[in-house]
């Protein structure tokens, strides 16, 4: 699906290309490919490196054409190992082309358009637009990190209830979203120091980029806190279940042994040898009565040094 956007005064919306528009890429198909190699000429490679989920963000150059991939938070609709993960924004440049494309369909890029549309104002240039995108990712990072956090509290009061597989499978894969968010915002930090000195920055932009790196900053540091939050948390579970564990095979233990007594003491008694008690009539209540006084004593024994 593409759009084009005009940027100049407001964002409003175009029927067809127009030089120095924006032209919106967010899950194209063959066809749309097809049209940006034909009618614009970009390499093909550019769109091929943007499907990547796995491209770390980064810039080049080649034949006049610029290739920036940031990488913006986004949401899996479906159960997944992963429920916050990122995934690559392609965007394209040369002269008065700016293109932007994502295979994903992200709540970032609707909401980046239905802020420049309530600010009512476009972008200075390309560079302006490059910019705000960056403060646009970091801003998403620190809202899907606020749903994060709401999870891992709901997450530890179910295991303060009980400890169970579900809420730790839960928090791990959390533990494994913010691993992708971490890594993400550090490339696009370094990718930012280096566009910095790439792209024709003047006072405007440079006001931009600082606010950028305050918000890329507060983000990591968030997502680092969260993480040794989870590795705390995960940790101390771990801790308690295993203490658990260690409870319950001291108590069978425990049990095993008073009732060792019992079974050996009727063994006794019913092995066929002459042992004085075969014509008594005392002979069973007797068993019986030592069994229950030396189960009673094991059991005070290991009572008494907090085995059981």
């Amino acid at each position: 699906m593409k759009k084009y956007w005009n940027t100049n005064g407001t964002l409003a919306p175009l029927k067809e290309w127009q030089p120095g528009c924006w032209i919106q890429m967010t899950c194209p198909t063959e066809q749309d490919r097809e049209y940006l190699e034909n009618e614009f000429n970009i390499p093909d490679y550019f769109l091929t490196d943007i499907s990547d989920t796995d491209e770390r963000a980064r810039y080049e150059y080649d034949d006049g054409w610029m290739l920036i991939i940031l990488r913006i938070p986004y949401v899996k609709e479906v159960r997944s190992r992963t429920p916050y993960t990122t995934v690559p924004l392609g965007i394209i440049h040369k002269r008065d082309i700016t293109i932007t494309v994502c295979y994903y369909e992200t709540n970032m890029m609707l909401d980046f358009v239905a802020y420049q549309q309530r600010r009512n104002e476009g972008f200075v240039d390309y560079v302006d637009m490059i910019f705000r995108l960056f403060l646009s990712s970091a801003v998403w990072y620190l809202k899907r990190l606020k749903q994060i956090s709401t999870l891992i509290d709901r997450a530890k009061r179910n295991l303060d209830q009980d400890v169970n597989n579900e809420s730790l499978i839960g928090l791990s894969r959390l533990q494994d979203s913010l691993t992708y968010f971490i890594t993400s915002i550090r490339g696009n930090e370094n990718l930012l120091q280096k566009l910095k000195f790439k792209l024709q920055v003047d006072e405007l932009d440079a006001d931009m980029i600082e606010d950028v790196n305050i918000e890329m900053s507060q983000a990591r540091e968030t997502a680092n806190i969260y993480s040794n939050i989870l590795e705390s948390t995960m940790s101390t579970y771990s801790s308690i279940i295993n203490n658990n564990m260690n409870t319950v095979m001291r108590t069978l233990t425990s049990f095993s042994v008073i009732l060792m007594f019992p079974t050996l003491i009727s063994s006794l008694f019913g092995m066929n040898l002459v042992n004085g008690m075969e014509t008594s009539k005392f002979g069973f209540i007797l068993a019986i009565i030592m069994s229950v006084v030396v189960s009673a004593g094991i059991w005070w024994i290991l009572r008494h040094k907090r085995l059981i």
